[in-house]
């Protein structure tokens, strides 16, 4: 399986993600269900803290990728849901925050600012797509 990270010469290269993945080859595609920051009775850990909240989604979200074989290296596409685009931006460009993709091939991604998540206290939901090899 072969996976090819572009960054087109025309456009910008953002620091954050690429833009364009391509996966060719026999390969296992894995989908990830949008991770909240939630303990396991389904209730918001750190209220208020997006440093906190988000630290703790990468956690489950580490766990989640390892169960099905994967590492952060393999996620291809990241997709992150929050009530407050520049709060998250805040926290995501403070360098003690723990950022576990790949600075030289980070994956796809799309902010998308909400309203409101599953339960009013959660700040940021995030889904991930990763390719394997078969």
């Amino acid at each position: 399986m072969e996976k090819e990270f572009i960054n087109p010469p025309q456009l910008f290269k953002h620091p954050s993600y690429s833009r364009v993945v391509t996966v060719k080859g026999p390969c296992k595609f894995i989908f990830i269900a949008g991770q909240t920051p939630s303990d396991d009775k389904y209730q918001p850990v750190a209220k208020g803290d997006y440093k906190k909240q988000y630290e703790h989604i990468i956690e489950g979200l580490t766990i989640q990728l390892k169960a099905a074989g994967a590492t952060w290296d393999d996620v291809v596409v990241r997709r992150v849901f929050t009530l407050d685009v520049d709060a998250l931006m805040k926290v995501m460009r403070d360098p003690t925050t723990k950022r576990p993709e790949n600075a030289d091939h980070p994956p796809t991604s799309t902010m998308i600012g909400v309203t409101r998540l599953s339960n009013p206290d959660f700040l940021i939901e995030i889904d991930l797509t990763a390719v394997t090899d078969a």
